[in-house]
């Protein structure tokens, strides 16, 4: 009798054991609980072989800790490979956001001396043009080389601002007739005007006018104010002064 419960056990076991697994699948059960199914039913016919029906429960339950157990350090690894996968992802944020930061750093960096650059050359050009005025000999137009060289210096300046201009406004001493110094202004304004032209100044940013001598810097005529009268001046014109200029015409 004991030999027939015997083997009855160890046969309900051993089809326990086959059928666990696919049990737990047909279920849906998750891996870890397919585990243990699985560890039990191998715990059970391994105890029944070697205990008899106490054996048999008792190694149920071993098997049934040994099968968590698997199902435990398989839950463990993905969890620490999925963990390790995220760090990664965080050391590659935290990469990308200082490069950025550097970005913003250089760019910033580069746009205060972009600024300190062009009030640099903003003030060189006003000190170039302030009371730059080209003077000429009497009767004539020619500009002579000591002002051919200021020439120089300005057409470089501009090639240097693109987005300004430059007035030029031509003017006669008051000896002889007024048509003809008028005339004579308006040579000496058109050599200056040619000359820039000549070295690299586009037209279109050179605004010129002719006066005669109908503007003498002084009331007294003299040989010494005749000089100072027989000129081309020249100034500097940024955009927004221009648009101001135009607004008051």
């Amino acid at each position: 009798m004991k030999k027939h419960i015997v083997a009855t056990l160890i046969v309900s076991t051993l089809m326990l054991s086959a059928t666990a697994p696919a049990m737990a699948a047909e279920q849906g059960a998750p891996h870890a609980e397919k585990e243990t199914a699985i560890g039990l039913g191998s715990g059970l016919a391994a105890g029944a072989l070697v205990g008899g029906p106490i054996g048999a429960v008792i190694g149920g339950f071993a098997g049934a800790l040994m099968g968590k157990s698997v199902g435990d350090d398989d839950y463990i690894k993905q969890q620490a490979q999925t963990v390790a996968e995220q760090e990664q992802q965080i050391v590659a944020l935290n990469e990308r956001q200082l490069s950025l930061e550097n970005l913003q750093a250089q760019y910033a960096d580069a746009q205060r001396q972009l600024k300190s650059i062009q009030t640099a050359r903003a003030a060189k050009l006003e000190e170039l043009t302030i009371g730059m005025d080209v003077q000429f000999r009497t009767g004539t137009y020619e500009i002579e080389p000591h002002f051919a060289k200021q020439l120089d210096d300005i057409a470089f300046a501009m090639s240097m601002a693109p987005e300004l201009t430059l007035d030029l406004a031509g003017y006669a001493d008051r000896r002889g007739d007024s048509d003809k110094n008028q005339a004579l202004s308006e040579q000496r304004v058109a050599a200056v005007k040619d000359y820039l032209v000549q070295h690299g100044v586009a037209a279109a940013r050179l605004n010129t006018k002719a006066f005669g001598d109908t503007a003498p810097l002084m009331a007294e005529q003299s040989a010494e104010s005749n000089f100072f009268d027989r000129r081309v001046s020249l100034r500097l014109q940024s955009p927004e002064a221009a648009m101001a200029a135009n607004r008051n015409h």
